[in-house]
């Protein structure tokens, strides 16, 4: 595991420097140039996740991970400010169109391509960081939390899952698009960053997020009560440790059984019968006229005269044995004769056998497993047949061998 792992870091870091000026080039300019590229390279560096393409007509851009990365080591403070949270990327965006729109107005076109280039970088780093977000939390959930070694790492683990997810989808409510429209305005790049793009990651990702948060609290439902039942066992145990003389009474035997151990519902309804009620008369008096009569009068015990018995000995019988496993037996023997594997239908038919193949094979098979440990392990038994062509894992017995080991 470890020896793959150093093996894909030392790839994707050679990856990185064979194409270093490639990547500082997509770090200052904010896109790549794929017509100066070969689509090796281009295609290469993108299945690595160095390279992402935001929309289908969009250029090439660095993934979130590696800007993060340079950032990080260059100490480029202009762009570390950048995504601190949800409030901070829309105050950013609002900034940068209203740069863009004074830059647009005054005719200064080299300013309002910079202020563009800077508000697209903006807006497709904040939906990457988005989705980044929204991934990591479907592949926290997906494992319950297996990195942790405690439920209750688990439980904090969720919680903090959900403290997250409320912050985001608090801070997605801060969007206002109709102000967005406004800024933008009828300038068709700002509305289709502003508008259309946001929208539509925002949409998706406050859709998941829904989903995300209703499913980590059933998993944090699930969790307490896998805790709330262990420290139910767990404060069983300590009580039977601190009173070893302890026996569980018979509660079975109680009118009034504890609510713990009554978790089935009663067959019958608790009933007595009700003799003042005039509508059972009928019933009551069917009732007693079924009961039997006692006589309580002392009977006289006519004692019979003693009869002589005499023991003789049993007759001898003998069970002859089953026809069939008689054959099974012989079969065995054959085996034994030859020292060579045979088949049971090969011999069925050699043999001239009035049985058919199907109890021939059952008998043969249950010969083998009657056999006693100590001569059972000098054969062989080996199933002979096909596996079934639809039903993957079905494997249909068409013969048995048997031979010795």
């Amino acid at each position: 595991m470890s020896n793959n792992l150093h093996q894909s870091g030392v790839k994707l870091l050679r990856l990185l420097g064979r194409n270093a000026e490639l990547v500082m080039d997509a770090y200052l300019n904010g896109s790549v140039d794929e017509q100066t590229l070969e689509p090796a390279t281009v295609n290469k560096l993108t299945e690595n996740g160095i390279l992402w393409r935001p929309e289908p007509n969009e250029p090439l851009r660095l993934s979130r991970n590696v800007r993060a990365l340079l950032e990080d080591g260059l100490k480029d403070e202009r762009n570390r400010q950048i995504n601190a949270n949800v409030g901070s990327a829309l105050a950013t965006i609002k900034t940068l169109a209203g740069h863009y729109r004074e830059a647009r107005g005054s005719v200064d076109y080299s300013a309002a391509e910079a202020y563009l280039a800077d508000l697209s970088e903006q807006v497709f780093s904040f939906t990457e960081s988005l989705r980044y977000s929204v991934r990591v939390l479907w592949g926290r959930i997906n494992n319950e939390f297996g990195y942790v070694g405690s439920l209750s790492a688990k439980i904090r683990e969720n919680e903090l899952a959900q403290s997250q997810v409320t912050e985001l989808l608090n801070g997605l409510e801060m969007f206002e698009f109709a102000e967005l429209s406004e800024l933008a305005g009828d300038i068709r790049e700002l509305r289709r960053l502003l508008v259309t793009s946001l929208q539509e990651t925002l949409t998706n990702c406050a859709q998941e997020l829904s989903v995300v948060q209703s499913r980590l609290l059933e998993l944090l439902g699930r969790f307490r009560q896998i805790q709330g039942r262990t420290r139910l066992l767990k404060g069983w145990l300590l009580f039977t440790d601190l009173h070893p003389e302890y026996e569980v009474a018979d509660h079975v035997a109680h009118k009034q059984i504890p609510t713990l151990f009554n978790q089935a519902e009663a067959l019958l309804a608790p009933a007595a019968a009700d003799v003042h009620n005039i509508h059972h008369e009928a019933d009551l008096m069917q009732v007693v006229a079924s009961i039997r009569t006692i006589s309580r009068e002392q009977t006289t015990t006519v004692v019979a005269e003693p009869t002589t018995v005499e023991l003789v000995e049993n007759e001898e019988f003998d069970i002859p044995d089953n026809p069939l496993k008689q054959a099974v037996e012989q079969y065995f023997c054959a085996v034994i004769e030859s020292g060579q594997n045979q088949s049971a239908l090969d011999y069925l038919s050699a043999q001239a056998l009035p049985w058919d193949r199907e109890s021939w094979l059952f008998q043969v098979i249950g010969g083998f497993e009657g056999l006693s440990d100590e001569h059972k392990q000098f054969f062989a038994l080996e199933p002979l047949g096909i596996s079934h062509d639809v039903y993957t894992g079905n494997f249909i017995i068409q013969d048995v061998e048997i031979g010795l080991r």
